[in-house]
């Protein structure tokens, strides 16, 4: 199945519109998935990796990769919330796990289950 195919049903209108604004103000829709896989915003790079031309292997290696990013920066933060308030927070790290099951989905082909690495309000 093709990511579109695949995907497509995944996105929410608020990302899809964000997109369609950011393009037609000149933006490239390769480079920002790529500055969204690195603030780890799966939502964010579907959207972008939804029109870009770029090959499906390559789609679904950077949205893994977007789901990546998201949980170990989920994970600094449990850590800095464990200093911080001297007691574990482990809702993140489970988040964390999610997110990454979500990247071996995508990597096998399939698409990540609802409400699989779902992004928990951090602040």
């Amino acid at each position: 199945m093709d990511f579109a195919t695949q995907y497509q049903s995944l996105v929410k209108d608020v990302f899809i519109e964000h997109v369609r604004n950011d393009l037609a103000d000149g933006a490239d829709a390769t480079e920002r998935a790529q500055y969204y896989i690195e603030r780890g915003k799966p939502d964010f790079v579907l959207a972008y990796l939804l029109v870009c031309d770029l090959p499906d292997d390559e789609k679904r290696e950077s949205l893994a990769q977007s789901y990546e990013r998201r949980a170990t920066l989920t994970e600094e933060r449990a850590r800095d919330f464990d200093r911080q308030f001297h007691r574990e927070f482990p809702q993140l790290h489970t988040s964390a796990a999610s997110d990454r099951a979500a990247a071996r989905q995508i990597r096998a082909g399939k698409a990540p289950r609802p409400g699989v690495g779902r992004q928990l309000p951090m602040r």
